[in-house]
């Protein structure tokens, strides 16, 4: 009965009630520090370690297995260099396209085709300088490239050539004559000037008609 009447006097006074709030503090705030603590410990096992990336190892590139005593992911090991002497795109050969050759065109020698020659001969010509009429109605110029025949029709090229030095003319024909047997041909005077000399006054030539 003592025992009881003290027990109960001790928790009814101030000083004992503050004494047993104080301990029921501690209790609460020791509980839940280690609540926190069991927790933090708990999240710690079970969330995984960081995942560490590793690139894939080149060819020559070797990869050290991870360590027994080691928990934790595996990582790489350096590796040496890989040797550039025999790299991959050196040992195949290079297979170069050739350029397509151009066609180029020629530049042409050919002479063009001159006139084209529709009768030949040779006779003796002559020359004539007097001013008249021709018998074409044109009035006679003396040193124009042009000449009489019998024959030919007005108009007509004939090409004369003094075999002897090769000097050759051509001439139109515009007039009649000459009525001296032998020659065949009366050349201006001019044109008699570029293939002979005038003191010569006649003189045997070859003619071709051009068409």
């Amino acid at each position: 009965m003592t025992g009881r009447h003290i027990r109960a006097r001790m928790f009814s006074s101030p000083a004992g009630i503050a004494a047993t709030a104080a301990v029921a503090v501690a209790v609460a705030v020791g509980g839940t520090v280690g609540a926190v603590h069991l927790t933090s410990a708990t999240s710690d096992t079970a969330r995984p370690g960081p995942v560490v990336a590793t690139p894939d190892p080149l060819p020559s590139e070797s990869v050290a297995p991870p360590s027994a005593a080691g928990t934790g992911s595996p990582s790489a090991t350096a590796s040496p260099v890989p040797s550039r002497s025999t790299a991959a795109s050196r040992s195949k050969p290079r297979v170069t396209s050739t350029p397509a050759k151009r066609a180029t065109a020629k530049p042409t020698t050919a002479k063009p085709a001159g006139p084209k020659v529709v009768d030949s001969g040779s006779c003796g010509a002559s020359f004539y300088a007097e001013g008249q009429m021709t018998a074409n109605g044109e009035t006679f110029n003396p040193e124009a490239m042009t000449a009489a025949h019998k024959t030919l029709p007005f108009g007509t090229r004939v090409r004369v050539t003094n075999p002897a030095t090769g000097a050759s003319v051509t001439v139109r024909i515009n007039d009649r004559g000459p009525y001296i047997d032998g020659r065949c041909i009366d050349l201006s005077r001019a044109a008699f000037r570029a293939i002979a000399s005038l003191g010569l006054g006649h003189l045997t030539v070859s003619y071709e008609v051009l068409g």
